[in-house]
């Protein structure tokens, strides 16, 4: 009776060291896990991190003036040069200079433009406002001798119009000229009381008249492209971000015409 007691007290004890055992490597084991998720939690949050904190520097470096401008001033010589060189051997005259013209003044003016108040975050507006800004400069050599459509004195006057408007819009904006979109001082009054973009209005002519002087299915492609940055991805999203501003969401209530005026 006694050895079954004394059996009965060690099958107890060897139970009981049994089951601290198990509950002790469960515990091991749930902590192990909750350390690799822990882990794998900070590795994917130092992972989500990284892209805004890439791409924010990259719009911070892209704001220094001095590296816009000098991207600038460099893009403005192939593109005097290819003008020049289409001028002279492909005879492409006004309509060529005045889309020119159009890309210069738009480019070098950024020397002088006013700092902004508040600016877009979003790596794709700025991706977007580059490729825009900088389309002309990069299709130029692609571009085709062509054949016109219409008679020169119809590609001469679009052409001017479409100058004579970019230069009326310049004037009126001043210092207040950006290709990404920023919130600078709100200019209403010149070409702007009329339409709420009036240099994409004279891009657009000016692109017009140089499609028609020199004409083929590769120059209405890149053309086209380019109006289509601008009218209506660029237009669309610029007001997109500027209507956040009371001032410029009355602005929009004014001014109905984005490009033409009473029309649309």
């Amino acid at each position: 009776m006694c050895h079954y007691i004394r059996a009965r007290k060690r099958r107890t004890k060897l139970s009981a060291c049994k089951g601290e055992l198990s509950e002790m490597s469960t515990k091991t084991l749930l902590n192990g896990n909750s350390a690799l998720a822990s882990h794998g939690q900070q590795q994917s949050g130092a992972r989500a991190t990284a892209a805004p904190n890439l791409s924010s520097n990259l719009i911070r470096a892209l704001s220094m003036p001095w590296l816009d401008r000098t991207i600038a001033a460099i893009a403005c010589i192939p593109l005097v040069y290819l003008a020049y060189y289409r001028y002279e051997h492909w005879h492409h005259g006004f309509p060529l200079i005045a889309w020119t013209l159009n890309v210069l003044i738009l480019v070098v003016t950024m020397v002088i433009r006013r700092p902004p108040k508040r600016v877009t975050p979003n790596p794709w507006y700025w991706l977007l406002a580059f490729v825009a800004t900088y389309w002309d400069v990069l299709v130029l050599s692609f571009l085709q001798r062509g054949r016109p459509l219409v008679s020169n004195w119809v590609t001469d006057s679009i052409a001017i119009a479409g100058l004579v408007i970019l230069i009326w819009a310049r004037l009126s904006l001043g210092r207040n000229i950006g290709f990404v979109p920023a919130q600078r001082e709100l200019v209403h009054n010149g070409a702007y009381a009329y339409m709420r973009h009036p240099v994409y209005t004279g891009g657009l002519l000016t692109t017009l008249a140089f499609l028609l002087r020199a004409f083929s299915p590769q120059n209405a492609l890149l053309m086209g492209l380019r109006i289509l940055w601008f009218i209506p991805i660029k237009s669309l999203v610029e007001e997109s971000f500027l209507r956040a501003d009371p001032q410029y969401a009355d602005y929009m209530q004014q001014v109905r015409a984005r490009w033409i005026p009473y029309l649309i």
